[in-house]
């Protein structure tokens, strides 16, 4: 596990990678700025990172699960339903792997819709 920190607006979130392989690339390439999109209650923004699904690959994720996206190299931070939900839990439009998780209560990011800017960075 490596310690990162999610800095969204005025939100400081602290949260974990995973020891896998895209985790891994990820945390090669830290710290990375981007201006988030909102698909529901999910920021994603693209990384410069390209990796194909993984043996973490799910549609199966929770409040505060954090996943790589194959199709648009982009990171997703779910904190909420987004619009393939039918209830609380977050639905990625398609499968995603598994790449961390925020510590806390992941809710407080829709304190930041909006945001011009996300940086995620080594703690």
């Amino acid at each position: 596990m490596l310690a990162i920190r999610i800095v969204v607006g005025d939100i400081v979130m602290d949260a974990e990678l995973l020891d896998t392989r895209t985790a891994r690339a990820i945390s090669a390439v830290l710290p990375i700025e981007a201006k988030p999109h909102e698909w529901g209650d999910e920021f994603y923004f693209e990384i410069p990172v390209r990796i194909p699904l993984d043996e973490t690959a799910t549609k199966d994720v929770r409040v505060g699960d954090i996943g790589y996206w194959p199709p648009g190299n982009a990171l997703a931070i779910f904190f909420g339903p987004t619009p393939m939900s039918s209830g609380p839990e977050p639905v990625p439009a398609s499968e995603v792997n598994l790449v961390g998780k925020i510590m806390g209560d992941a809710t407080v990011l829709r304190k930041a819709r909006g945001a011009r800017n996300i940086r995620i960075e080594k703690k």
